[in-house]
């Protein structure tokens, strides 16, 4: 079991949904913690809640100098960083054919270089010390490709790579220091209502709908997916599976490796119809 107390944790969208309930989570192991969010007053409510030692510093993460600039502070304030939850994220909704440049690049500057950029900016530290732990937020998105979902999915399943090919790296160097992959499934926060949402795979444009939808499906609360990746940190793991949706989207992808959207499809189909009678 990996010792959490005393050690400084590091949460990127510290300012609400799974980034808060971590820091909160951080918070009663014992850890002292960096947060940060590019929402100043959500981070502000995230620090007055943790009743430990914190650092909170807005930030974008898509800019890599702030990033870095983040890092360096973290370090000088700290003398150290053990475990570094790239968490922060965004959604969009549309189909490849009518997405815009700037909205994909939206998406991809914050949920895969953000996540490039934290990495990165924060390894050198804990290659240092050679202990610690990077945790990388993919989705179940980065496991299964969803229609309407191209820009969220190339963030996710890219996140995936990066993180295990750098799991791999470390390994074979004998590092101490451990890359983990997190894939939720549903969970209950607000990134969808926040999204960028244009249309869904079958060519629904009501953005409430979509939140409605999404809000009454998600199975897991950001509490509940802060304690599993907790844990799974706790217990060495190098792969966090979040939800029972997550872990059965896992077991089609890999019994269905091509066709698993004619399953997921229906389903998800069928579910909608049933949404929107309500």
């Amino acid at each position: 079991m990996y010792d959490l107390n005393g050690k400084v944790a590091v949460v990127t969208g510290a300012g609400s949904g799974i980034g808060r309930a971590l820091a909160q989570g951080f918070a009663a192991k014992g850890c002292k913690l960096a947060i940060a969010d590019i929402n100043e007053a959500n981070l502000a409510e995230t620090a007055r809640s943790l009743g430990t030692e914190v650092y909170a510093q807005k930030l974008d993460v898509a800019d890599r100098a702030a990033v870095y600039d983040f890092a360096n502070a973290v370090k000088q304030k700290f003398g150290a960083a053990h475990v570094v939850v790239n968490n922060a994220g965004v959604a969009v909704s549309q189909t490849i054919d009518l997405l815009e440049y700037k909205d994909f690049e939206w998406l991809m500057n914050i949920n895969f270089w953000g996540v490039v950029y934290g990495t990165k900016a924060f390894l050198p530290i804990l290659l240092a010390q050679n202990d610690g732990a990077i945790v990388n937020i993919s989705s179940v998105f980065g496991i299964i490709a969803v229609p309407s979902q191209g820009a969220y999915n190339s963030a996710k399943f890219a996140v995936k790579g990066f993180t295990e090919c750098l799991r791999h790296e470390l390994r074979e160097a004998g590092s101490n220091v451990r890359s983990i992959c997190v894939h939720p499934g549903g969970i209950k926060t607000n990134i969808v209502r926040n999204a960028r949402a244009y249309k869904t795979f079958d060519g629904r444009t009501d953005k409430e709908l979509m939140v409605k939808q999404f809000e009454q499906g998600a199975q897991t609360t950001p509490v509940g997916a802060a304690r599993t990746i907790i844990d799974g940190v706790e217990r060495g793991k190098v792969r966090v599976l979040i939800g029972g949706d997550a872990r059965m989207i896992d077991w089609i992808a890999r019994l269905m490796p091509v066709r698993y959207w004619n399953l997921l499809g229906k389903v998800t189909r069928w579910l909608m119809a049933r949404e929107v009678k309500r």
